[in-house]
């Protein structure tokens, strides 16, 4: 299976519907890492580019049933232009077909991006705090 296999180092490119359905996917399965799918509706930008970064293999010993995931880090463009980090666990069969970075010197500047973006809660606490101001 998965367990002696090295995490993929291949970071992946995603539009918006790809996104929103591994979300949904991740969901249905009751993933561990995942946004709520309306969430990332309502907010990723419809024609925005979005990253994968697996991280390591994790599996739910409590439900046999479902299948190894890798965990990966997120880089999802918001529909302000905003970049925020999060995870989603993603099934091998459908992280495989999903097209790579073009480049090194693109996964570079993704890994920056990742480095340098807020998580998903810090970016909406800095929303709030925005919206409260008079």
């Amino acid at each position: 299976m998965y367990f002696d296999q090295p995490v993929p180092r291949e970071v992946k490119v995603i539009d918006s519907a790809s996104l929103f359905r591994l979300e949904e996917r991740a969901c249905a399965l009751g993933l561990n890492a995942r946004l709520d799918p309306a969430w990332v509706q309502a907010n990723a930008a419809p024609d925005g580019v979005h990253h994968l970064w697996p991280a390591v293999w994790n599996s739910l010993s409590h439900r046999p049933d479902v299948p190894r995931q890798l965990r990966c880090e997120l880089l999802m463009t918001l529909r302000a232009g905003d970049r925020v980090v999060s995870f989603l666990d993603v099934l091998p069969e459908d992280f495989t077909p999903l097209p790579g970075v073009t480049s090194r010197e693109e996964g570079r500047r993704v890994g920056q991006l990742l480095d340098r973006a807020p998580s998903v809660r810090e970016w909406l606490l800095r929303q709030d705090e925005g919206s409260a101001r008079p």
